[in-house]
Formats: structure tokens, C-alpha cells, sequence
């Protein structure tokens, strides 16, 4: 038994520095779950991070995260770190594994990527990728688990995606070869591929920017204003992601809509001051 909690806090430890080495924002504002809480909430976290870094391999690697998932959901937990806390997380949270399931769907993506030709293809992206975080995390963060309740995560999910989108135009491109803004839009507002490869911050891609911003920001809005359904503990957590994940673009818009030749983060600072903000909005 005691070799057992060793391993148990070794596994949750490892996915504690994922999140933390990849994902500053999300560590800083899950660090102020209850402990239980936000180390299942970094045991998620790591298992998407692995579908992530496993499509920047090959084929094979995504293919045996879906073979592993397989054996999980049938009992048998494979001796990895991530299996092994995920199985402790699914010891004390009812979680649907086929969030799982869609998380590899929009990895896979990925790996045989096309540009998007509409937004709404965009957002089905987008939900296979970011909403299903929204619905993993969903029984970890509220006591109520319906519908009403996964529409709100998942579209959470979405406005956080395409704000990834936003921040990360040129850094795609560049290491990537990936443009995600959708082709309709792009030829809407007289945006092309050059003038992303180029650097070029036209009039044209900051309306086409304000254009998918207004999508995240509604999303974002609308996720507030449900905040309620979420445990009291959880709340200002959970807005605090929101929240400084939404600022990204304002820094973005500071910067003159510059996100291809750059990628903005939110400062230290910044954060600090949101956190108070809104620990006096929430009460946390």
C-alpha cells in the first residue's frame, strides 16, 4: 500500500509539471482548486498534452494512444504516468471517456490537416479539440453534469481554442505550415496566404482578427453568465481561465494585431491583477 501512494504521487506530480511547463495560464488559475480537485484537473490536462505531442510525431503514436484509451476503458490501465493518474482520477469522478474519444478525433486533425473552407468547420475543430477538455473537466468543476451543463463547458472550450487560433497565427505557419482562419473569411476580408507568410498585419486580417474575436468573446460572455452552476470552490478558478485566456487578445490588439511575427502572452503582472479583480467579482 505504501509503494502504491508513492507511485500514486509520482504519477500526479509528473502530470503536475506538464501543465505547468506547458501551460502557465491554466496551472495558475487551477492551482486554486482544492487538491483532490486540481490535481484530477492536471491528470486531464496531461492526457490532452499527450494526444497533442503525439501528432507532432507520427501516425503510430496517436493510433496507440487510441489502442491505450481502448484498454483503459475496458479496466486495463497501461503503465504510463498519465494512465495510471487518470485511473485514480476516474476512482472518484464520473467522467465519460468518450471525450477521450473526440479529443483523438481532433488530434488526428491535425496530423492530416486541411484548412478550414468555413467557420463552422473551423468550430467543429474546435469542439473536437478544446470543447471536449470542457466536457472531461465538467465533473471535476460542478455537481450538476447535463446537457445544459456541457453545452455551457464545451462552448467555453471553443472561445479558448479560437483564441489559440488568434494568438498563434504566425507561429502555425511558420513551424507548422497550417493556416486556420477559414478560407471564406480570408477571401471575405482580402486576406491571403502571402501576406501571412510575409508578416503582413493588413486592414484586412485585423478585421478578419475582430471577426473571430467577437465569436470567442460571445462564448466567453455567455459562459459567465452560467458561472453559477459551478462549485462555489471552483468558480473563481475556472473564470480566472477564462478570463486571462480572453485577455490574450486584448495584448494582441495592443500590439497592433501583430500575431504573425509574434506570439503575446499575458504578463505576470497582468494575471496578478486580474486575479484580484476577480476574486472580488466571484467572491472566491
Amino acid at each position: 500500500m505504501h509503494e502504491e501512494v508513492i507511485m500514486k504521487n509520482r504519477d500526479l506530480a509528473y502530470c503536475e509539471r506538464v501543465i505547468k511547463q506547458h501551460s502557465k495560464s491554466f496551472y495558475y488559475a487551477f492551482s486554486q482548486l482544492p487538491k483532490q480537485d486540481r490535481l484530477a484537473v492536471y491528470a486531464i490536462y496531461a492526457f490532452c498534452r499527450m494526444c497533442d505531442d503525439a501528432v507532432d510525431e507520427e501516425q503510430g503514436s496517436i493510433d496507440q494512444i487510441q489502442r491505450e484509451l481502448d484498454h483503459f476503458k475496458r479496466g486495463k490501465v497501461v503503465d504510463h504516468p498519465v494512465w495510471r493518474a487518470l485511473a485514480w482520477v476516474h476512482e472518484r469522478y464520473e467522467i465519460n471517456t468518450d471525450f477521450y474519444d473526440e479529443q483523438i478525433e481532433g488530434q488526428r486533425m491535425d496530423l492530416m490537416f486541411k484548412q478550414p473552407e468555413t467557420f463552422e468547420t473551423l468550430v467543429t475543430y474546435c469542439e473536437k479539440v478544446a470543447a471536449s477538455v470542457g466536457g472531461m473537466l465538467l465533473p471535476i468543476l460542478s455537481h450538476e453534469v447535463d446537457a445544459q451543463r456541457y453545452a455551457q463547458a464545451r462552448r467555453l472550450g471553443v472561445a479558448m481554442q479560437l483564441t489559440n487560433i488568434l494568438r498563434d497565427v504566425g507561429e502555425d505557419y511558420r513551424d507548422l505550415q497550417r493556416i486556420y482562419l477559414p478560407r471564406q473569411m480570408m477571401a471575405h476580408y482580402g486576406v491571403t496566404e502571402t501576406q501571412i507568410a510575409q508578416g503582413q498585419v493588413t486592414n484586412g486580417f485585423k478585421q478578419l482578427f475582430e471577426a473571430l474575436a467577437a465569436e470567442a468573446e460571445t462564448r466567453y460572455k455567455q459562459f459567465r453568465d452560467e458561472l453559477s452552476h459551478y462549485k462555489r470552490e471552483a468558480r473563481l478558478p475556472v473564470c480566472l481561465s477564462a478570463t486571462v485566456y480572453g485577455e490574450i487578445l486584448n495584448v494582441i490588439r495592443e500590439h497592433h494585431y501583430d500575431s504573425l511575427s509574434q506570439r503575446h502572452v499575458v504578463p505576470r503582472s497582468r494575471k496578478q491583477a486580474l486575479y484580484r479583480k476577480e476574486k472580488h467579482k466571484v467572491g472566491g
